[in-house]
């Protein structure tokens, strides 16, 4: 019988390290040490444990915006930038058709949805009261009328590491999309799968740090365990201190390279936890060489500066 105290002369003594306590170690990301083993184990596939950080690769634009330029393809403007990102920010149907399953990347599955870019469009919304739709009531934002699109068995059976769910403070729909918000952590809690809550900006909602501070805060009290939010030039550093979850960027529209990487640094420097980029790198004159100096800023510590000129020596090298 194995292991037998006794059974022979030349068998190693053990070692129960009796003067020395158990190791404890702390989880390396803001605000995740006490979640569970397997929370924790998907938080570490989105987020480089070595860094802190993730770059997500942001493609879900297509749930309410239909085929947005450089997303016509998927198959062949995104699956070549899949390798240099943590994180595959995506929907369902671009999952199962397109994604292979294969991949080792982190799933962030696209959870919200029901409105499209024609709700928002004065022209199609029409008019009321004289006035264009979009502009007749205070806080009326068409695109906020959102509902949860998948439910928690279908992220399972798509082995979601997180769930992004759009939440849109100061609209019309304000108390439906925290409901969504909510619904959600509660049904992904029994699985260990996060949750992220994406600040949405529409044209009735503030772009200040004291908006971005109050949606950010309210929706980690609320138990979301990741947020998406913009950045802003002032105070931002503020709005990543108070609060007690990452925060990621969101890449917002196309500006030019080197403004995209100074706002991924700025963004690092002042708390964030990372980029969720997609019009930022897929769009961009040369995409793989925008993603590997994007990762360039998020991972390696480069600065704006050297990862604009490590973007143009890879683009005049491919």
């Amino acid at each position: 019988m194995a292991d037998l105290d006794g059974t022979s002369a030349e068998k190693k003594d053990k070692e129960y390290f009796t003067d020395i306590p158990q190791n404890k170690p702390d989880f390396f990301l803001k605000g995740s040490h006490q979640y569970d083993w397997g929370l924790q184990n998907r938080l570490a596939h989105i987020f480089n444990p070595e860094s802190g950080r993730t770059i997500m690769l942001a493609f879900d634009h297509g749930y309410f915006m239909g085929p947005t330029t450089g997303l016509e393809r998927v198959d062949q403007t995104i699956l070549p930038l899949e390798p240099y990102c943590d994180c595959l920010m995506l929907t369902r149907g671009i999952q199962r058709s397109i994604i292979p399953a294969s991949t080792q990347k982190a799933i962030a599955l696209r959870a919200s949805g029901g409105t499209s870019m024609v709700s928002a469009n004065d022209e199609w919304e029409g008019e009321i009261g004289g006035q264009p739709a979009a502009l007749s009531r205070p806080g009326y934002e068409p695109l906020s009328n959102e509902h949860l699109a998948v439910d928690i068995n279908e992220a399972i059976r798509l082995n979601a590491s997180v769930l992004a769910v759009q939440v849109f403070i100061g609209s019309q729909y304000e108390r439906q999309s925290l409901q969504n918000l909510t619904n959600l952590i509660d049904a992904a809690a029994g699985y260990g799968i996060a949750v992220m809550g994406v600040v949405a900006v529409g044209r009735a909602m503030e772009r200040t740090v004291k908006y971005f501070r109050m949606a950010t805060r309210l929706m980690a009290e609320l138990g979301c365990h990741m947020v998406k939010c913009y950045h802003i030039e002032d105070g931002f550093e503020t709005i990543t201190s108070c609060c007690p979850v990452p925060i990621v960027i969101a890449g917002g529209k196309k500006r030019p390279e080197r403004d995209a990487l100074q706002m991924a640094y700025d963004a690092c420097q002042e708390g964030a936890s990372g980029v969720d980029m997609g019009r930022n790198i897929f769009q961009a004159d040369a995409p793989v060489p925008m993603m590997r100096a994007v990762r360039g800023v998020v991972h390696e510590g480069m600065n704006a500066k050297d990862a604009y000129e490590l973007y143009e020596q890879l683009k005049a090298e491919s």
